[in-house]
């Protein structure tokens, strides 16, 4: 049965060393270790680099500490190894943290265990080994260099996953803050998130009905959006410019969840696209594809007044409150067609009203006995289409006296 320990290694080949071989060895390792960086130095392009610079002082603290460890498994097979995993998985680290993949790093040590076979065995036969011992030798050198190189790899993938992570985090922090209004500076949190900050960007929101599909799965990381979760909500910040520029992107999004897209804005107003969406998809029917808030952009800026504007209309129509409810209802109608005609002509109204053009003026009689001047005033006027405006929205778009506040936009 094969005996392992930490760091994984099979102890099996240095127990069929005989412990004498560690003293033949031990006076031969500083010149194996020149050869096997001179080799490496020469075969592998990663360290081809002076031997004071970063790279040739880990190449060669590499090389002396797998030598020293297969000397010290002669004599002990048994003694603890994880300090010399750790060391291998420092460089799997630095590679990483480099920027360099792990081909670099197992090229050396596949060309430090042929070195260290071939002088390994140079040193056996002159001690008149057995061929038994010859065979444990290079199974040893072979279980050393895979052992080796499982810790380079696993400090590679674990710096990797830690950066990941890092990542991750950063560009939560970076989206919540563009999700914000007011958050301040935006550049170094897009520098530490990887995530080059785009000249305009919109938001776009994607709701899952009751019982409705999975929401689709969020573009890859590389595509530049960024993808905030809340419950059954998603919100995806994605690069744009001006006008629908977008619309790519919106096929896929459109089969199984319900979504509406902000307009186009610099950065730092995402928070205003976020807004203008989740606005929006309340205007979405159902079963419609993707709602455009640019497309809505008047009845938007009215829903998001219209607690205010309910006031206005409350003052606007007041004149009317002490007459019949039938009458004061075609009024405040007749008053609507009127800030809507260009000409305020009774023929026009009529039309728009679909009543007697006698009727119209009819009424248009009572509406200046009722207003007077004001009827020609543009600030009035302005506040009366708005107040009009807010009072024909449909219930079901404007907000309650006490709406329950949302998820902050940064939450996880």
């Amino acid at each position: 049965m094969q005996r392992t320990s930490d760091a994984g290694f099979v102890r099996d080949p240095w127990h069929r060393l005989p412990p004498t071989l560690a003293g033949l060895l031990r006076p031969r390792m500083d010149e194996i270790a020149m050869d096997m960086v001179e080799l490496i130095r020469r075969e592998v392009p990663l360290y081809r680099r002076p031997p004071d610079s970063p790279a040739g002082r880990d190449l060669a603290g590499a090389v002396r500490r797998a030598l020293a460890q297969f000397v010290e498994l002669i004599e002990q097979p048994e003694s603890p190894q994880e300090h010399h995993a750790d060391y291998f998985r420092r460089l799997g680290r630095i590679a990483h943290e480099n920027g360099h993949g792990t081909d670099g790093l197992q090229a050396a040590l596949r060309i430090g265990a042929r070195v260290a076979t071939r002088r390994y065995l140079e040193v056996a036969r002159a001690a008149a080994l057995s061929p038994e011992a010859a065979l444990a030798l290079s199974d040893a050198v072979l279980v050393q260099i895979g052992a080796l190189a499982d810790a380079s790899v696993g400090g590679f993938a674990a710096a990797g996953s830690v950066g990941a992570d890092e990542l991750r985090r950063a560009r939560r922090a970076l989206a919540g803050a563009l999700l914000t209004p007011g958050s301040g500076p935006l550049e170094g949190l897009a520098e530490r998130a990887e995530w080059p900050l785009p000249e305009r960007v919109a938001v776009l929101v994607l709701r899952r009905g009751a019982g409705g599909p999975a929401l689709p799965p969020p573009p890859a990381p590389e595509s530049g959006t960024l993808v905030v979760r809340l419950g059954p909500e998603e919100r995806w910040i994605v690069p744009a410019g001006g006008g629908r520029e977008t619309e790519p992107r919106l096929p896929s999004l459109a089969r199984g969840a319900r979504v509406a897209v902000g307009p186009a804005v610099a950065p730092q107003d995402a928070w205003l696209s976020l807004r203008c969406a989740r606005m929006a998809m309340r205007l979405r029917r159902e079963g419609e594809g993707p709602v455009r808030a640019e497309d809505h952009l008047a009845e938007l800026h009215t829903m998001a007044g219209a607690r205010i504007g309910e006031l206005l209309a409350a003052q606007v129509l007041r004149p009317l409150e002490g007459l019949p409810a039938a009458k004061s209802e075609r009024l405040a109608e007749t008053l609507a067609a009127l800030l809507d005609s260009w000409g305020r002509g009774a023929p026009e109204i009529a039309e728009a009203l679909h009543i007697h053009p006698q009727t119209a003026r009819y009424r248009l009689r009572q509406l200046e006995e009722i207003y007077g001047t004001s009827l020609a005033d543009p600030t009035f006027r302005l506040a009366a289409t708005i107040a009009l405006r807010t009072r024909a929205l449909p219930s079901a778009l404007t907000p309650s006296p006490s709406p329950s506040p949302s998820p902050p936009p940064g939450a996880p």
